[in-house]
């Protein structure tokens, strides 16, 4: 089933999958020659630290084929849509606290709490999903229910 992403974030996948390619596994296969020119490698730390680091590497690479095998770009770029979906940047506010947030929906790969972006999947984003601005939707989190009411929905270049 394909996942969906932005643009940027399949970009940002792209550029981490070439970089490891690219840089670091030639580093990390440097590395492991130089550690073998060591000697022994049954005590040779250097030689251990590489070769997991390698596997490490290795891991990723594959794990970013499969995402970026599996990803569907969803333009967001010039959307408009009076509901939320993904890619929307909404605005709430928190019926206990009259507290503002923002939050863009985006992709599992690049949900960034620092930053409001957060996954389509999550529980603020599934609750979410098909709402329109006036709507009042409530999210359970392990300690507590919250209430949110939509106020703004707009799409921004994600």
């Amino acid at each position: 089933m394909p996942t969906p992403i932005t643009r940027k974030g399949y970009e940002a996948l792209k550029a981490e999958l070439d970089r490891l390619r690219r840089v670091e596994r030639p580093k990390v296969i440097e590395a492991i020659a130089e550690a073998r020119a060591h000697g022994d490698l049954s005590e040779n730390a250097e030689y251990d630290a590489a070769k997991e680091r390698q596997a490490f590497i290795e891991a990723r690479i594959t794990e970013l084929e499969n995402k970026l095998a599996d990803a569907r770009v969803v333009e967001i770029t010039g959307r408009n849509s009076d509901t939320v979906v993904f890619g929307a940047t909404v605005i709430v506010i928190e019926q206990h606290s009259q507290e503002k947030r923002q939050y863009t929906l985006v992709g599992q790969d690049e949900a960034d709490v620092k930053c409001n972006r957060i996954s389509v999947q999550s529980p603020v984003g599934r609750a979410l999903i098909g709402k329109r601005v006036g709507d009042v939707v409530e999210v359970k989190t392990p300690t507590k229910t919250v209430e949110y009411e939509v106020v703004e929905i707009t799409f921004e270049d994600v």
